[in-house]
């Protein structure tokens, strides 16, 4: 009954891991358990309790102690080395968490406000020129220890590259110009756009958002020193810099620099595959041309599959177009694959 409970979850739309976990077991159990034909549940558990299990008198004086005057504000990891000062051993740090836990008595133990975090504001675009994601990179330069900045705009739902420019220096001024330049030459309705990028001064200057303020688009930044917030520009980065064609040898000077940019640009937006688009090309997919791509594919594969129908054991590959794109999404609870069991058992 679990196995078959956990496989309509799965068909569902569920991972293995987290379903296994809501029935109190591992997905290697679940697979283990399916090679060997199903059969019944084996497990026992322990049958004693384990020798070295506190009592609840010293349960309770782990309690006393850390609710005392002189400990009532410290975390464990505080108290048990102050007690071992005073010769007292009790239990760890981590028994410590464990019993305060268990008593919902693990907050925050200072006067001062907790420590929030955030998860930075989620954006979903259906089509381009909605949301872009902006970032500046480093490239190397003849003279050690100067750089040359790349500043680079990316559309998420499409990946084509918008604008990307090379600078000697980095500044905010540059930031608004290569915005304004971005709206301009792409037809941008503004106030329907959101700009994505980091917390760097450029990003945030007074310059910078001016210029976001009156044009009207939407600022989003991501959180302090988490790069994963800007996934896509941090990704985007990483193909150019892996790319076969990228020098290496520095960068006399910033013309040399933009001009191999402007190539490395060309080739990414109308030859790259993306496979997060389901390889079609950033160009194709802005402009509108991945339809009938996608749509050709699929064909190719029908015909394949009618030819040989015995080669394929499942449906043919999905070739449909990715119609949302997320930024930052919200990550989904265990409520949902609770959720998901429930509503097939």
């Amino acid at each position: 009954m679990i196995i078959n409970l956990i496989d309509k979850a799965v068909e569902s739309g569920a991972r293995l891991k987290k379903a296994a976990a809501t029935m109190g077991l591992s997905a290697r159990t679940i697979i283990r358990w399916r090679q060997q034909g199903g059969g019944q549940d084996q497990r026992k558990g322990p049958s004693t309790a384990p020798a070295n299990k506190l009592s609840a008198a010293e349960r309770q004086q782990i309690l006393d102690i850390s609710n005392s005057v002189p400990f009532r504000d410290l975390c464990p990891k505080q108290i048990v080395p102050k007690l071992a000062d005073q010769g007292l051993y009790l239990a760890s740090e981590s028994t410590f968490y464990r019993v305060l836990k268990e008593h919902k008595m693990l907050t925050h133990r200072q006067a001062s406000k907790p420590a929030v975090s955030r998860h930075p504001q989620e954006h979903v675009a259906t089509g381009p020129c909605q949301v872009w994601s902006w970032d500046i990179t480093y490239l190397k330069t003849s003279v050690r220890g100067l750089f040359f900045y790349l500043y680079m705009i990316v559309d998420v739902w499409s990946r084509k590259i918008i604008d990307a420019q090379v600078f000697a220096e980095e500044s905010m001024d540059h930031s608004s110009m290569l915005l304004a330049h971005a709206c301009m030459i792409h037809g941008v309705q503004p106030e329907e756009l959101v700009l994505h990028s980091d917390n760097g001064g450029p990003m945030k200057g007074a310059t910078m958002l001016a210029t976001l303020h009156k044009l009207g688009v939407t600022p989003s930044f991501s959180r302090p020193s988490v790069s994963n917030d800007n996934p896509y520009s941090e990704s985007l980065f990483r193909t150019m810099k892996y790319r076969p064609e990228y020098p290496s040898k520095p960068f006399e000077n910033v013309e040399q620099a933009q001009f191999w940019v402007d190539g490395f640009v060309l080739w990414y937006n109308t030859q790259h595959l993306h496979s997060s688009i389901r390889f079609v090309t950033p160009d194709d997919r802005h402009f509108g041309r991945e339809q009938q791509i996608l749509a050709n594919r699929k064909k190719v594969y029908e015909k394949a599959r009618n030819r040989n129908p015995n080669r394929w054991s499942k449906n043919i590959r999905n070739w449909n177009p990715v119609h949302l794109v997320w930024l930052n999404p919200e990550k989904k609870n265990d409520a949902n694959q609770m959720h998901c069991l429930k509503k097939v058992a």
